[in-house]
């Protein structure tokens, strides 16, 4: 595959989708093709059918094949689901000589101390964000690169996954005959595809609610603080209606999706949808405010889960205050009336974010829903991936030409790679070994 294109891959509840892109002349991401496929087996974002998620892969990636004529080998895909936890964590270092500045091996080491805590059984460390610094006593150090200081210590957001779940995916990706080439926290992706940097700065909470998980993600002051999966998703809603109307899943779907509204307040009373019934049975009518009245119980209840870990951040307090509010994203959010639903709970601003803010500017309507705002964020963070990993190499053969102008014993500069690259690097060895 040419090497500035990169593939996302968004394995979900509902749906898997293979988002081929790469960056156009301006930086901005052009979108080559897209294949989405039915998603058979996975619950609440975890995989528990492998046969049928290797299908539902291939066909997304044939789809997307077809669409843009490039043959799809390595995917960044995305992890979520009801495992995934986070925790706050503080370590420090003692530096051996505090006569030399800070520098990127210092913080290497702080970070990898912080991949030796002791985790549940079965459970794995997938990100460790540093959130501030303190050298030798003073707070709030943004980069301590190039500070002098004898004790370095830093808050850290970890989250935590189980190494199974991971497993399986990277399984379904390798049996799809597809290389994993990068994992990427589902939550992390979306905010990156539809959130401004000064949305992240002004601190704002993503809300991402798929078919069957709600993830959320909270920034301030340009850093994550805050990640959390809320195991309800569009689903329950479908199941509700299906259960309140007794009528079957499709139909109920179909229901949500074209007369659905989270404010019962917005339908009239005498407003009526008739819905064909089974084989040889009457049709059933069913009022729009009954409907609306369903969906608006369950929204409530997820929109009111993710406000707790919103206050379990610190929303309330001053110096934690969220100034962009909320953006909601996923599929679910295109449900009628949500926007204000959420304003109305929270109290806090809230939008609805499409994914345009680095695609480039022709793209297609469909691209730039809320429902793809995973994938794309994904392909973004493929094309980052590369990017890294040619500087890199630049950066290495520049060293090389300078080693061999001088003639000397070449230096070995320490690799620093993010904890992510050594997760997929371990998930691929540990599929290697199992076969």
């Amino acid at each position: 595959m040419e090497n500035n294109i990169a593939v996302g891959l968004d394995i979900g509840t509902t749906k898997i989708v293979a988002m081929i892109g790469r960056k156009n002349e301006y930086g901005k991401v052009e979108i080559l093709g897209i294949g989405k496929s039915k998603s058979l087996g996975v619950h609440r974002g975890v995989v528990n059918n492998i046969t049928q998620t290797i299908q539902s892969i291939q066909l997304a990636a044939q789809e997307a094949e077809a669409a843009s004529e490039f043959k799809i080998e390595d995917v960044t895909v995305g992890i979520a689901g009801q495992h995934i936890r986070s925790l706050q964590h503080s370590d420090y270092i003692t530096r051996p000589n505090s006569e030399l500045v800070i520098d990127e091996e210092d913080i290497e080491r702080l970070i990898n101390q912080v991949h030796k805590l002791v985790m549940l059984p079965g459970e794995e460390i997938i990100h460790v964000l540093p959130q501030e610094y303190k050298v030798d006593g003073q707070a709030e150090v943004k980069e301590p690169i190039g500070m002098y200081g004898g004790r370095l210590e830093a808050n850290f957001h970890v989250v935590v996954g189980q190494v199974s779940s991971i497993r399986n995916v990277g399984r379904c990706i390798k049996s799809a005959g597809l290389n994993l080439e990068g994992i990427t926290l589902e939550p992390l992706a979306s905010a990156n595809a539809v959130l401004s940097q000064e949305e992240k700065e002004a601190g704002v909470a993503l809300i991402d609610i798929g078919g069957g998980t709600t993830d959320l993600a909270v920034f301030k002051d340009g850093i994550i603080r805050h990640t959390a999966v809320i195991p309800f998703g569009g689903n329950v809603i479908t199941e509700d209606i299906k259960e309140g109307c007794s009528i079957i899943e499709k139909q109920a779907e179909l229901l949500k999706i074209k007369f659905g509204s989270a404010w019962p307040g917005e339908n009239k009373e005498n407003e009526i949808v008739s819905i064909p019934g089974l084989r040889g049975r009457d049709p059933k009518e069913i009022t729009l405010k009954n409907l609306s009245k369903i969906i608006h119980a369950r929204v409530v209840e997820i929109v009111e889960q993710v406000y707790v870990e919103i206050k379990n951040y610190g929303h309330e307090e001053q110096k934690k205050k969220l100034i962009a509010g909320i953006v909601l994203t996923g599929g679910g959010a295109q449900l009628k009336h949500l926007k204000q639903l959420v304003e109305y709970i929270t109290g806090m601003d809230t939008r609805i974010g499409f994914p345009n803010e680095h695609l480039a500017g022709d793209s297609d309507d469909e691209i730039t829903s809320p429902l793809y705002a995973t994938a794309v964020g994904l392909v973004m963070d493929g094309l980052k991936r590369q990017e890294r990993r040619r500087a890199e190499k630049v950066e290495e053969e520049v060293i090389e030409d300078i080693v061999n102008e001088v003639e000397e014993e070449p230096k070995q500069k320490p690799e620093r790679r993010s904890f992510l690259d050594k997760l997929t690097e371990r998930v691929k060895d540990f599929l290697d070994n199992a076969e």
